[in-house]
């Protein structure tokens, strides 16, 4: 959402990044709930991405608070981080492959649950900080994480588990930058409206055409907006 308002828009990174994160944080809450209510969701592993997450994500908030309100740092900050994290989606899409093979290999790569637990608080604070700056990250790079930290979990589960802390770190986000004036009311009214007929067509899109042509074309796509943002 956040590169096509930027690139196919002209909508400031900034404001773009903000008004997707109220936008995906109220879209997410109601999968998180329909998760939720299915058993699709670890709320153990939920509470400590969140340990991370949500006090990383008040942190950014802070040094954007602190950077001269829509100035050249802002913009050039916010740019970076999104185009270095929609490269870094775009490898999780293409290696999670690769990585998970590795990973089965090795067996836990975290250690002992002492380990996994401060490995997952880190992962959150990560994606907390990543969140904040460039509203992307709680997606593939998230579901990847958690691959990698907890095998021997459901995807069903890691999904639901990912969706459902998405939900906090892009209130807090979006709920901080609204209050620093980088979100775009009438924007984030007709993304909402727009979505419902999206996710319809989408699900019954999503059934017929090839996972694999669509991955690549989804991650070659990032990798391209990514490219033109971080070398801009």
């Amino acid at each position: 959402m956040t590169p096509m308002l930027v690139v196919g828009f002209g909508v400031p990174a900034v404001t773009a990044v903000g008004t997707d994160l109220l936008y995906a944080g109220i879209t997410k809450a109601g999968g998180s709930i329909s998760h939720g209510l299915s058993g699709h969701v670890d709320w153990r592993i939920t509470g400590l991405l969140a340990a991370g997450s949500v006090p990383a994500a008040l942190l950014s908030l802070a040094a954007l608070a602190a950077l001269p309100p829509a100035g050249k740092q802002v913009h050039a900050l916010v740019s970076s981080a999104l185009g270095l994290m929609l490269v870094l989606t775009a490898l999780a899409i293409v290696f999670r492959p690769r990585l998970l093979a590795w990973a089965a290999r090795r067996g836990n790569p975290t250690g002992g649950d002492g380990d996994r637990t401060a490995a997952t608080i880190a992962t959150g604070a990560f994606l907390g900080a990543a969140v904040t700056f460039s509203s992307v990250g709680a997606g593939a790079v998230g579901v990847t994480a958690l691959m990698l930290l907890f095998p021997a979990l459901a995807t069903v589960r890691i999904v639901g588990t990912d969706i459902a802390h998405a939900v906090p770190i892009t209130l807090v986000a979006g709920a901080g930058h609204a209050l620093l004036g980088n979100v775009d009311w009438h924007l984030l009214v007709s993304l909402l409206a727009g979505s419902l007929p999206g996710i319809w067509i989408g699900s019954r899109l999503a059934g017929r055409l090839p996972e694999l042509y669509l991955s690549r074309a989804l991650a070659l796509t990032l990798l391209v907006v990514g490219g033109k943002l971080v070398l801009r």
